[in-house]
Protein backbone atom coordinates (compact mmCIF):
# COMPACT_ATOMS: atom_id res chain seq x y z
CA UNK A 1 0.00 0.00 0.00
CA UNK A 2 1.52 3.66 -1.02
CA UNK A 3 2.50 5.46 1.78
CA UNK A 4 0.42 8.64 2.78
CA UNK A 5 1.73 12.42 3.66
CA UNK A 6 2.31 11.78 7.40
CA UNK A 7 3.64 8.52 6.73
CA UNK A 8 7.11 10.21 5.60
CA UNK A 9 9.62 11.22 8.31
CA UNK A 10 11.80 14.43 7.96
CA UNK A 11 14.45 13.73 5.58
CA UNK A 12 12.60 11.43 3.79
CA UNK A 13 12.24 11.04 -0.24
CA UNK A 14 8.29 11.50 -1.03
CA UNK A 15 6.40 9.89 -4.04
CA UNK A 16 3.12 9.96 -3.56
CA UNK A 17 -0.64 11.67 -4.94
CA UNK A 18 -1.81 14.71 -3.06
CA UNK A 19 -4.46 16.86 -3.03
CA UNK A 20 -3.87 20.77 -3.60
CA UNK A 21 -5.58 22.03 -0.56
CA UNK A 22 -4.57 25.66 -1.42
CA UNK A 23 -2.32 27.38 -3.89
CA UNK A 24 -1.59 30.89 -2.96
CA UNK A 25 0.61 32.99 -5.43
CA UNK A 26 3.06 35.04 -3.88
CA UNK A 27 5.96 37.33 -5.11
CA UNK A 28 10.45 36.39 -3.72
CA UNK A 29 12.62 39.10 -2.84
CA UNK A 30 13.94 38.66 -6.23
CA UNK A 31 10.50 39.93 -7.64
CA UNK A 32 9.98 36.29 -8.99
CA UNK A 33 6.02 34.37 -8.38
CA UNK A 34 6.36 31.43 -6.36
CA UNK A 35 3.45 29.02 -5.23
CA UNK A 36 2.87 28.14 -1.62
CA UNK A 37 1.17 24.75 -2.10
CA UNK A 38 -0.92 23.09 0.90
CA UNK A 39 -1.08 19.50 0.32
CA UNK A 40 -3.13 17.08 1.77
CA UNK A 41 -4.54 13.87 2.18
CA UNK A 42 -6.31 12.06 4.32
CA UNK A 43 -3.38 11.86 6.59
CA UNK A 44 -3.21 15.58 6.91
CA UNK A 45 -1.56 18.57 5.66
CA UNK A 46 1.79 20.10 4.81
CA UNK A 47 3.78 23.68 3.37
CA UNK A 48 5.24 23.25 0.14
CA UNK A 49 6.52 25.78 -1.84
CA UNK A 50 7.13 25.74 -6.45
CA UNK A 51 9.92 28.70 -6.59
CA UNK A 52 10.10 30.53 -9.89
CA UNK A 53 6.54 29.44 -10.90
CA UNK A 54 5.72 29.78 -14.42
CA UNK A 55 2.62 31.21 -16.01
CA UNK A 56 1.41 27.69 -17.24
CA UNK A 57 2.05 25.95 -13.45
CA UNK A 58 0.14 29.27 -11.38
CA UNK A 59 -2.83 28.42 -14.47
CA UNK A 60 -2.45 24.69 -13.89
CA UNK A 61 -1.61 23.84 -10.11
CA UNK A 62 -4.58 25.29 -8.42
CA UNK A 63 -7.06 24.25 -5.08
CA UNK A 64 -8.63 21.08 -5.42
CA UNK A 65 -6.52 19.35 -8.36
CA UNK A 66 -4.92 16.48 -7.46
CA UNK A 67 -1.13 15.95 -8.30
CA UNK A 68 1.68 13.38 -8.19
CA UNK A 69 4.36 14.94 -6.18
CA UNK A 70 8.06 14.02 -5.69
CA UNK A 71 10.00 15.81 -3.57
CA UNK A 72 11.96 15.31 0.33
CA UNK A 73 9.96 16.13 3.36
CA UNK A 74 12.31 18.79 5.63
CA UNK A 75 12.17 21.16 8.45
CA UNK A 76 12.02 24.99 8.03
CA UNK A 77 12.51 26.57 11.60
CA UNK A 78 11.20 23.50 13.45
CA UNK A 79 8.01 23.34 10.93
CA UNK A 80 7.79 20.41 8.79
CA UNK A 81 7.23 21.44 4.63
CA UNK A 82 7.62 19.68 1.38
CA UNK A 83 11.17 20.77 -0.65
CA UNK A 84 9.42 20.02 -4.61
CA UNK A 85 11.39 18.04 -6.62
CA UNK A 86 9.11 17.42 -9.47
CA UNK A 87 5.10 17.86 -9.09
CA UNK A 88 2.82 17.21 -12.50
CA UNK A 89 -1.42 16.95 -12.57
CA UNK A 90 -2.66 13.11 -11.59
CA UNK A 91 -4.15 10.88 -14.32
CA UNK A 92 -7.26 9.32 -14.09
CA UNK A 93 -6.11 5.49 -13.79
CA UNK A 94 -3.24 7.34 -11.19
CA UNK A 95 -6.30 8.50 -9.16
CA UNK A 96 -7.57 11.66 -9.75
CA UNK A 97 -10.70 12.14 -7.73
CA UNK A 98 -10.18 14.98 -5.14
CA UNK A 99 -12.55 13.42 -2.79
CA UNK A 100 -10.51 10.30 -1.71
CA UNK A 101 -8.05 12.71 -0.74
CA UNK A 102 -10.07 14.74 2.06
CA UNK A 103 -9.20 14.61 5.81
CA UNK A 104 -12.45 13.84 7.19
CA UNK A 105 -13.40 13.89 10.91
CA UNK A 106 -13.50 10.59 12.83
CA UNK A 107 -17.84 10.03 12.75
CA UNK A 108 -19.57 9.60 10.23
CA UNK A 109 -21.85 12.03 9.48
CA UNK A 110 -25.50 10.57 10.09
CA UNK A 111 -24.07 8.94 13.26
CA UNK A 112 -23.23 12.56 14.66
CA UNK A 113 -27.19 13.84 13.10
CA UNK A 114 -28.29 10.84 15.26
CA UNK A 115 -26.53 12.22 18.78
CA UNK A 116 -27.25 16.18 17.79
CA UNK A 117 -30.97 15.13 17.62
CA UNK A 118 -31.06 13.59 20.66
CA UNK A 119 -29.73 16.88 22.29
CA UNK A 120 -32.16 19.00 20.16
CA UNK A 121 -35.52 17.10 22.09
CA UNK A 122 -33.30 18.35 24.93
CA UNK A 123 -34.32 21.42 24.20
CA UNK A 124 -37.53 21.85 26.29
CA UNK A 125 -37.52 25.79 25.51
CA UNK A 126 -40.27 25.94 22.85
CA UNK A 127 -39.18 28.94 20.63
CA UNK A 128 -35.22 27.81 21.07
CA UNK A 129 -36.44 24.36 20.04
CA UNK A 130 -37.98 25.63 16.83
CA UNK A 131 -35.43 27.55 15.90
CA UNK A 132 -32.58 25.52 16.37
CA UNK A 133 -34.25 22.64 13.82
CA UNK A 134 -35.15 25.10 11.13
CA UNK A 135 -31.49 26.16 11.05
CA UNK A 136 -30.16 22.68 11.21
CA UNK A 137 -32.96 21.72 8.45
CA UNK A 138 -31.86 24.80 6.45
CA UNK A 139 -27.92 24.19 6.87
CA UNK A 140 -27.84 20.44 7.05
CA UNK A 141 -25.95 19.59 3.96
CA UNK A 142 -23.42 21.90 4.59
CA UNK A 143 -23.37 21.51 8.13
CA UNK A 144 -22.67 17.91 8.78
CA UNK A 145 -19.65 18.24 5.88
CA UNK A 146 -17.67 21.37 6.48
CA UNK A 147 -14.44 22.10 8.31
CA UNK A 148 -15.00 24.20 11.40
CA UNK A 149 -12.09 26.19 10.45
CA UNK A 150 -9.28 26.84 7.17
CA UNK A 151 -6.33 25.64 8.80
CA UNK A 152 -6.41 25.75 12.93
CA UNK A 153 -9.05 22.98 14.18
CA UNK A 154 -10.98 20.48 13.22
CA UNK A 155 -10.36 21.15 9.37
CA UNK A 156 -11.82 18.37 7.89
CA UNK A 157 -15.02 17.67 6.49
CA UNK A 158 -17.59 17.10 9.36
CA UNK A 159 -15.14 19.34 11.31
CA UNK A 160 -17.88 21.14 11.80
CA UNK A 161 -20.39 18.97 13.19
CA UNK A 162 -18.29 16.97 15.16
CA UNK A 163 -16.58 20.10 16.91
CA UNK A 164 -20.22 20.83 17.71
CA UNK A 165 -20.73 17.68 19.27
CA UNK A 166 -18.14 17.56 21.23
CA UNK A 167 -19.14 20.89 22.59
CA UNK A 168 -22.66 19.01 23.42
CA UNK A 169 -21.00 16.19 25.20
CA UNK A 170 -18.97 18.44 27.34
CA UNK A 171 -21.80 20.49 28.01
CA UNK A 172 -23.55 17.85 29.34
CA UNK A 173 -20.73 16.56 31.65
CA UNK A 174 -20.22 19.94 33.00
CA UNK A 175 -24.75 20.20 33.41
CA UNK A 176 -24.35 16.93 35.28
CA UNK A 177 -21.53 18.61 37.59
CA UNK A 178 -22.60 21.68 38.22
CA UNK A 179 -26.61 22.41 38.76
CA UNK A 180 -28.50 25.65 38.43
CA UNK A 181 -27.01 25.50 34.38
CA UNK A 182 -29.66 26.48 31.99
CA UNK A 183 -29.36 23.40 29.65
CA UNK A 184 -31.62 23.61 26.80
CA UNK A 185 -29.75 27.16 26.59
CA UNK A 186 -26.28 25.87 27.02
CA UNK A 187 -27.32 23.41 24.23
CA UNK A 188 -29.01 25.82 21.93
CA UNK A 189 -25.72 27.76 21.52
CA UNK A 190 -23.61 25.29 21.66
CA UNK A 191 -25.29 24.23 18.26
CA UNK A 192 -25.91 27.34 16.90
CA UNK A 193 -22.57 29.26 17.75
CA UNK A 194 -20.49 28.27 14.48
CA UNK A 195 -23.32 27.70 12.03
CA UNK A 196 -22.31 30.69 10.27
CA UNK A 197 -19.54 28.72 9.37
CA UNK A 198 -21.55 27.59 6.54
CA UNK A 199 -21.95 30.91 4.95
CA UNK A 200 -18.47 31.97 5.74
CA UNK A 201 -16.19 29.23 4.04
CA UNK A 202 -16.97 28.16 0.73
CA UNK A 203 -16.55 24.18 1.94
CA UNK A 204 -14.57 21.34 2.47
CA UNK A 205 -12.57 21.02 -0.48
CA UNK A 206 -10.28 23.65 -1.07
CA UNK A 207 -11.29 25.87 1.98
CA UNK A 208 -11.56 29.81 1.36
CA UNK A 209 -13.61 32.58 3.15
CA UNK A 210 -16.57 33.64 1.47
CA UNK A 211 -17.07 37.67 0.67
CA UNK A 212 -19.38 37.34 3.56
CA UNK A 213 -17.10 35.55 5.53
CA UNK A 214 -14.61 37.65 5.19
CA UNK A 215 -16.77 41.33 5.69
CA UNK A 216 -19.11 40.21 8.14
CA UNK A 217 -17.88 36.76 10.08
CA UNK A 218 -19.63 33.77 10.71
CA UNK A 219 -20.65 35.76 14.47
CA UNK A 220 -22.68 38.19 13.11
CA UNK A 221 -24.38 35.99 10.33
CA UNK A 222 -25.42 33.05 12.61
CA UNK A 223 -26.74 36.14 14.95
CA UNK A 224 -28.78 37.56 11.45
CA UNK A 225 -30.08 34.34 10.37
CA UNK A 226 -31.44 33.29 14.03
CA UNK A 227 -33.20 36.64 13.62
CA UNK A 228 -34.54 36.23 10.67
CA UNK A 229 -35.57 32.41 11.47
CA UNK A 230 -37.10 34.27 14.49
CA UNK A 231 -39.37 36.31 12.11
CA UNK A 232 -40.06 33.95 9.93
CA UNK A 233 -41.64 31.51 12.87
CA UNK A 234 -43.57 34.84 14.63
CA UNK A 235 -40.97 34.54 17.46
CA UNK A 236 -40.07 38.25 18.41
CA UNK A 237 -36.05 38.48 18.44
CA UNK A 238 -36.39 40.88 21.05
CA UNK A 239 -38.18 38.93 24.04
CA UNK A 240 -35.78 38.39 26.87
CA UNK A 241 -35.33 34.42 26.16
CA UNK A 242 -34.40 35.44 22.31
CA UNK A 243 -32.23 38.01 23.70
CA UNK A 244 -30.62 35.76 26.27
CA UNK A 245 -30.09 33.04 23.04
CA UNK A 246 -28.41 35.74 20.73
CA UNK A 247 -26.10 36.82 23.67
CA UNK A 248 -24.76 32.92 24.01
CA UNK A 249 -23.87 32.97 20.35
CA UNK A 250 -22.54 36.17 20.22
CA UNK A 251 -20.31 36.09 23.07
CA UNK A 252 -18.49 32.48 22.42
CA UNK A 253 -15.18 33.95 21.31
CA UNK A 254 -14.86 35.31 24.77
CA UNK A 255 -13.13 38.83 24.04
CA UNK A 256 -13.70 41.89 21.37
CA UNK A 257 -10.47 41.33 19.78
CA UNK A 258 -11.15 37.56 18.77
CA UNK A 259 -14.38 38.88 16.95
CA UNK A 260 -16.94 38.93 19.76
CA UNK A 261 -19.44 41.81 19.93
CA UNK A 262 -19.87 41.20 23.61
CA UNK A 263 -18.18 39.56 26.07
CA UNK A 264 -20.04 36.78 28.24
CA UNK A 265 -22.37 37.91 30.46
CA UNK A 266 -24.46 35.04 31.51
CA UNK A 267 -23.36 32.11 33.02
CA UNK A 268 -24.26 29.89 29.77
CA UNK A 269 -22.78 32.47 27.64
CA UNK A 270 -19.02 32.21 29.37
CA UNK A 271 -19.51 28.11 29.50
CA UNK A 272 -19.77 28.15 25.98
CA UNK A 273 -16.88 29.88 25.36
CA UNK A 274 -15.15 28.19 27.63
CA UNK A 275 -16.02 24.72 26.21
CA UNK A 276 -15.30 26.40 22.66
CA UNK A 277 -11.54 27.48 23.44
CA UNK A 278 -11.22 24.16 25.03
CA UNK A 279 -12.41 21.66 22.54
CA UNK A 280 -10.38 23.99 19.79
CA UNK A 281 -7.48 23.51 21.41
CA UNK A 282 -7.67 20.25 22.90
CA UNK A 283 -7.86 19.15 19.17
CA UNK A 284 -4.72 21.45 17.65
CA UNK A 285 -2.83 20.02 20.68
CA UNK A 286 -3.51 15.83 20.12
CA UNK A 287 -3.44 16.67 16.09
CA UNK A 288 -0.24 17.80 16.23
CA UNK A 289 1.35 15.24 18.96
CA UNK A 290 -0.65 12.48 16.66
CA UNK A 291 2.06 13.72 13.89
CA UNK A 292 5.21 13.91 15.89
CA UNK A 293 8.07 11.69 16.39
CA UNK A 294 8.17 10.09 19.77
CA UNK A 295 10.80 12.18 22.20
CA UNK A 296 10.43 15.56 19.75
CA UNK A 297 8.37 18.61 20.32
CA UNK A 298 5.36 19.34 17.66
CA UNK A 299 5.99 22.22 15.05
CA UNK A 300 4.65 25.68 16.13
CA UNK A 301 1.02 26.23 16.51
CA UNK A 302 -0.06 29.41 15.62
CA UNK A 303 -3.66 28.97 17.42
CA UNK A 304 -1.65 27.95 20.25
CA UNK A 305 0.49 31.25 20.89
CA UNK A 306 2.84 29.12 18.69
CA UNK A 307 3.84 27.30 22.00
CA UNK A 308 5.28 23.68 20.61
CA UNK A 309 4.44 20.26 22.44
CA UNK A 310 6.11 17.26 24.29
CA UNK A 311 5.48 14.09 22.81
CA UNK A 312 7.03 11.64 25.43
CA UNK A 313 8.89 8.42 24.37
CA UNK A 314 6.88 6.51 26.97
CA UNK A 315 3.67 7.47 25.43
CA UNK A 316 3.51 6.51 21.61
CA UNK A 317 -0.19 6.37 20.88
CA UNK A 318 -2.67 9.58 21.51
CA UNK A 319 -6.65 9.13 20.59
CA UNK A 320 -7.66 12.43 20.43
CA UNK A 321 -10.34 14.24 18.36
CA UNK A 322 -8.28 13.93 15.26
CA UNK A 323 -8.52 17.11 12.87
CA UNK A 324 -6.65 20.50 12.57
CA UNK A 325 -7.66 24.43 12.05
CA UNK A 326 -8.52 28.90 12.50
CA UNK A 327 -9.58 29.87 15.52
CA UNK A 328 -13.44 28.39 17.23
Amino acid sequence: MAKRLFEYQNGDEMKLPVLVKSADVRVAKNGKKFIAFVLQDTSGHLPAKMWDASDDAIAQFKAGEVVQLSGKRELYHDNPQIKIYGIRLATQEEGNNPQKFLERAPEAPATMQDEINDFVFEIVNPNWNRIVRRLLTEHKDAFFSYPAAKSNHHASGGGLAFHTLSILRLAKSVGNQYPGINMPLLYSGAILHDMGKTIELSGAMSTEYTVAGNLIGHIVLIDEEIIKAAQELKIDPQQEEMLMLRHVVLAHHGLLEYGSPVRPQMVEADILHQLDELDASINMMTTATQHADPGTFTHQLFGMDGRRFYRPESLQHYSGTGNSSDKA
